[in-house]
């Protein structure tokens, strides 16, 4: 006897099913089953990968899905071919799209429409035998095929099914079928099944009652004891079932959007013509040869493939940008084609970086290409509702991303579902960092005081590790777009996103890919938006402004190469740049730009700010162009864990001899003096060094780019060192070389998306070299993003000698911007000492201001006083509370305190003022004076100033910085808490100090950041009131001192002072939390005892 398995739920069906799809499906191989089919409720989510499990083990997988109607009944639908799969398809993006995110509601009546195809299985509920067959009539009306599902359970009610399942089928002439409504690949899951009930009904394990199963049956059974349960009949039907199912994933085709191609052309024709009009564009005097030759090398093969729609649709989303002065560029593997540089899809010319369109499109691995392209990201919003108005949202949605357990939420929920103390969970919560993993949770358990050896624990621990990694919900891609020819429901589901204006589909990336379906990606990048709002600033447009002119309509610079060969404008200082200046004019490869930053003074610079990159910078000294390109790239997974970074920096330095053991590996590597340091080397390595095929190489890459998720990698190993031991390479080498590939697995860069990415490094530290003003003001401008807060930015731009002014409702617009300067006889302006303008602090900064009300405030202006700003910017009192609060009444009043008593002048009048009004009186006239006998309001005479200490609070809680004293000054100056830093060194002080001196340093955490490549090391910086402190902090300190460096606000440490070059750091070897300090600072400033100190750091991996 056989079986198939009709009604299956994965963990796709949230918190319902207990096991993944991949282990229902090789758990039914195992078992000998015929089929198993996934049937997630109202959702395809989870069907891909079980569509991949099953092509693996050769299990025969049937695709279909579970609804709850409201009228009380179940169905399974499934899909016996392509026409039933785009019904079942449309019908969940009906009942997804017409419901919140996340939920679904059907009705009988929602399965009247295009089901035809649709093999049902019903799932009558126990009640009146009357209106089951009344439901049962129904059923037969909207479904021509259709079986009764009797399952059973081994509980009390199962004679009750079978009795009901049997007369139905005798009175409506229907078919009987066995299925079982699995929740669980294996009976061992049922515990983890109580406990997700238990979360979705937010409620305890012990309290589920009737809402969980009373047994572990509804698992995988063996086929031995399904026939125990059933009679034979019942289970063979399942199997005939089965062979009337043979649609497979694989049948899938996706079509390319047609309407882009004029009727008289072809795709290929149209392309071509577009290529050659933009490669007209990029080479005014004329095309290259070897250019030349490439585009028409990727064009033939581009036709070969039948992709032809696929680069006409990302050019016309990115024309559309254009067109809309929308600064955009592609990046990642299509930097590697000739096609998408005419196009101006990418700015980086492949035959002059010796990129490889093969990286991009290979006529051997026959799947789509994949084209990245960044957009503004204020602006990105745009560009997806053009892709929604171009196409129909029948036919566009967004990519999924998968939302999993992490263990902080894997801690939350199942703390909460097994009873434990809310102080407990929230403990042991906090105590994770956010680089934890799996693997820290026994420490972490008990750090916190728990004990290991309670069963209670030992339980806890338990469901937390087998919960990690289940899926919680989908969310939306940060971009992946899927635009179809036809309607996209027949594809895929489509359900709303939690954003408004916005679907999605129901798979994510990998999906896609595994299904070789294409994706678009519209990707969101700050620095995009950071560069126009600085090139705005400069140009004297208005931040924001809708008539933009003058703006670049690629990213440059144009002619260089890793040579480092300079072309037009060579050391151009600004005052001869083209005006209006954009990306396109900036004068390439400027001694000024490479000189800061081999200095490391890149912060706010893209891609190099984080600490490594700051440290990297001095070491390898960029120069060039292509030595901005190495430098984005070697600080990553794959040359880190290779250990290739410092033979590179050796033989830069001329401190070791670059040699190659083959004319091959020359070719690959003489670029990068002999070492791997792109993605694409160690590939093409794998051939001319290890004798790879080309096949074997595409596998290799593959794997690599699965690897972190699968696996996988391990069995290229001895090929690779085998292979290249036998064509006389050095052991060593062959080791590091496949420890890099498992670093690419981890994360690395193509050369292509380094290279596009170096584009952008250059013009944002050239932006930041020539005109920093400028550059600060767009960064603060485009902010969340990067590394930095608009504090640390700030104080950068003080130490660079620009002028930072306050907010002020009489200057301040809504966003920041540069003060214009005194405007001499000649109609110059001077701006003092200093050659830049001092740049004003936006309205933007006060929490709690609404951009509305701040843009009214900056229309209305100037104003006479608090009640003039009141009336005439239509502030209510939340708004001007604000506003005092964050010291921006500062021109209306002398200081906060006064302006607080300004605003609650207005809208609070004292109550024997209300009591004289009486109750008749109305509103004023706005310009009639008090009555007779009412004096207006006055502050007392003598309104004490804040004291420093309370002004300096005020700054940070309500406008998150302060340009006034320091916390670290007031402490120091403080005689109750200056002995606590007596002894420690200021940031400043830090320059004078030799390599491995023995310091003391103390200051605000302003950030920390945990490399996954860093061995374990933290990087945390310190801020005080000269500057910052770099500290590093080593796996074995972070342990001891662990809870100080998560949580404290404010740390004083004992190290060690290491110095490379312009690198300055201190290892830390002891840690103190001294958050204390700054609460002594409020109580003697006056804050109330329950306001914990308003400092914030930024946390990154």
């Amino acid at each position: 006897m056989s079986f198939a398995e009709l009604h299956c739920l994965s963990n796709f069906s949230f918190l319902r099913g207990a096991s993944h799809p991949e282990e229902l499906v090789r758990r039914a191989a195992d078992l000998g089953y015929r089929a198993i089919a996934i049937t997630d409720e109202c959702s395809f989510a989870g069907i891909v990968k079980a569509h991949m499990a099953a092509r693996e083990c050769g299990m025969h997988l049937i695709v279909g899905a579970e609804f709850q109607l409201e009228e009380g009944l179940g169905l399974v639908l499934l899909a016996p071919d392509r026409e039933a799969y785009g019904q079942i398809s449309a019908l969940v993006t009906r009942l997804r799209r017409r419901s919140p995110k996340g939920t679904y509601e059907a009705r009988l009546e929602d399965f009247r429409w295009a089901l035809d195809r649709c093999l049902a299985l019903w799932i009558p509920a126990l009640r009146d035998i009357g209106e089951l067959m009344d439901q049962g009539r129904r059923l037969q009306a909207l479904f021509p095929d259709l079986w009764i599902a009797l399952e059973l359970f081994r509980e009390d009610r199962d004679l009750d099914r079978t009795a009901h399942a049997l007369t139905l089928s005798i009175r409506l002439d229907l078919p009987v079928v066995a299925s079982n409504d699995v929740h669980l690949h294996d009976a061992d899951r049922q515990p983890l099944q109580d406990v997700l009930t238990a979360i979705r009904h937010r409620t305890t394990v012990a309290e589920v009652g009737r809402r969980g199963f009373q047994n572990a049956e509804r698992h995988l059974r063996t086929i031995a004891e399904l026939e125990t349960l059933y009679p034979p009949e019942m289970l063979a039907e399942s199997c005939r079932i089965a062979e009337r199912c043979r649609f497979s994933l694989d049948e899938l085709r996706y079509e390319y959007p047609e309407e882009l191609v004029p009727p008289h052309l072809t795709p290929s024709d149209y392309l071509r013509q577009l290529t050659y009009a933009g490669a007209a564009e990029r080479w005014p005097e004329g095309i290259p040869d070897d250019a030349r030759a490439l585009v028409e090398r990727e064009l033939v093969l581009i036709a070969e493939l039948g992709f032809e729609y696929y680069f006409l649709t990302v050019q016309d989303i990115v024309q559309f940008a254009r067109s809309q002065n929308i600064l955009c560029q592609g990046r990642g593997s299509a930097a590697n084609s000739a096609v998408c540089y005419c196009l101006h899809i990418t700015e980086v010319d492949p035959s002059r970086m010796h990129l490889l369109f093969e990286r991009f499109v290979n006529q051997e691995r026959n799947e789509p290409p994949d084209i990245d392209v960044d957009f503004e990201h204020e602006r990105r919003e745009e560009v997806i509702q053009y892709i929604y108005k171009r196409y129909g949202r029948d036919r566009a949605a967004l990519a999924a991303t998968l939302i999993t357990y992490r263990p902080k939420s894997a801690i939350r929920d199942v703390g909460k579902a097994l009873g434990m103390g809310v102080d407990t969970v929230d403990l042991l919560s906090k105590s994770l960092a956010w680089w934890d993993d799996r693997n820290a949770l026994a420490e972490r358990f008990a750090a916190v005081g728990l004990d290991p050896d309670s069963q209670v624990v030992r339980q806890f621990r338990y469901f937390v590790d087998q919960i990690l990694g289940f899926p919680r919900h989908l969310s939306q891609h940060v971009g992946g777009f899927v635009i179809s020819r036809g309607p996209l429901a027949q594809l895929v589901p489509v359900e709303n996103a939690a954003m408004a204006d916005r679907t999605v589909i129901q798979w994510d990336k990998d999906d896609l890919e595994a299904l070789g379906l294409l994706k678009v990606d519209v990707l969101g990048l700050g620095m995009l938006t950071a560069i126009r709002k600085t090139l705005e600033a400069l140009n004297g447009l208005p931040i924001d402004s809708p008539h933009r002119s003058g703006l670049p309509a690629a990213i440059g610079p144009r002619k260089t190469s890793r040579s480092g060969d300079r072309s037009y404008k060579e050391n151009m200082p600004i005052a001869e740049a083209v005006r209006p200046l954009s990306i396109a004019t900036i004068p390439p490869e400027d001694p000024a730009t490479y000189e800061m930053l081999q200095r490391g003074d890149s912060v706010g610079v893209f891609q190099v700010e984080s600490r490594a990159q700051m440290a990297m910078l001095p070491r390898l000294k960029p120069r060039h162009f292509y030595d901005l390109v190495v430098e984005v790239a070697i600080v990553r997974p794959g040359p880190i864990q290779g250990d290739m970074v410092h033979p590179y920096l050796r033989r830069r330095q001329g401190l070791e001899p670059v040699e190659y053991p083959s004319e091959g590996v020359r070719r690959v590597l003489e670029r990068t003096l002999g070492v791997p340091i792109f993605q694409e080397q160690v590939i093409e390595l794998a051939v001319v060094a290890a004798g790879f095929t080309p096949g074997q190489a595409d596998q290799l890459r593959r794997a690599m780019a699965a690897w972190k998720r699968r696996g996988g990698l391990g069995r290229f190993e001895q090929m690779i060192i085998d292979g290249m031991l036998a064509r006389g390479h050095d052991r060593d080498f062959a080791e590091r070389v496949f420890r890099q590939i498992q670093g690419f697995g981890e994360y690395g860069f193509p050369e292509s998306h380094a290279a596009s990415f170096a584009l952008l490094v250059y013009v944002s530290a050239w932006l930041k070299c020539h005109t920093p003003s400028a550059f600060y003001c767009g960064l603060l401008n485009s902010l969340p993003m990067g590394f930095y807060s608009p504090s640390q930015i700030i104080q950068d731009a003080r130490r660079h000698d620009i002028e930072v002014l306050p907010v002020d409702v009489q200057h301040s617009d809504w966003d920041h911007r540069l003060e214009p300067g005194e405007e001499s006889p000649s109609g110059e302006r001077s701006h003092g000492e200093s050659s830049e303008p001092p740049l004003r602090l936006g309205l933007r900064m006060v929490k709690g201001l609404s951009e509305d009300a701040g843009r009214r405030v900056a229309a209305a202006r100037p104003f006479t006083d608090v009640e003039d700003l009141a009336r005439r910017a239509g502030l209510d009192d939340r708004a001007l509370r604000n506003l005092a609060r964050a010291g921006a009444l500062r021109s209306l009043s002398r200081h906060r305190y006064d302006a607080h008593w300004s605003v609650a002048a207005i809208h609070e009048p004292l109550a024997l003022e209300v009591a004289d009004a009486g109750p008749a009186a109305g509103p004023a006239d706005e310009e009639s004076p008090p009555p007779p006998g009412r004096p207006e309001p006055q502050p007392p005479a003598a309104l004490p100033e804040p004291s420093a200490a309370s002004d300096m609070l005020d700054d940070y809680r309500y406008l998150g910085l302060t340009l006034g004293q320091h916390p670290l000054a007031l402490l120091r100056a403080d005689e109750r808490l200056a002995g606590h830093l007596a002894r420690c060194h200021r940031a400043c002080e830090l320059e004078r100090c030799r390599h491995g001196q023995f310091v003391r340093v103390a200051g605000l955490v302003t950030g920390r950041q945990r490399p996954g490549t860093a061995s374990g090391v933290l990087f945390v910086t310190l801020e005080d009131e000269t500057g910052n402190v770099n500290l590093v902090v080593w796996s074995s300190v972070l342990e001891q001192f662990r809870p100080a460096l998560l949580q404290g606000q404010m740390l004083r440490v004992k190290g060690v002072v290491e110095r490379e070059q312009e690198v300055i750091h201190v290892v830390a070897g002891y840690v103190e939390d001294v958050t204390g300090l700054l609460g002594r600072l409020q109580e003697h400033a006056g804050a109330r005892e329950h306001e914990s100190p308003p400092f914030r750091s930024r946390d990154f991996h």
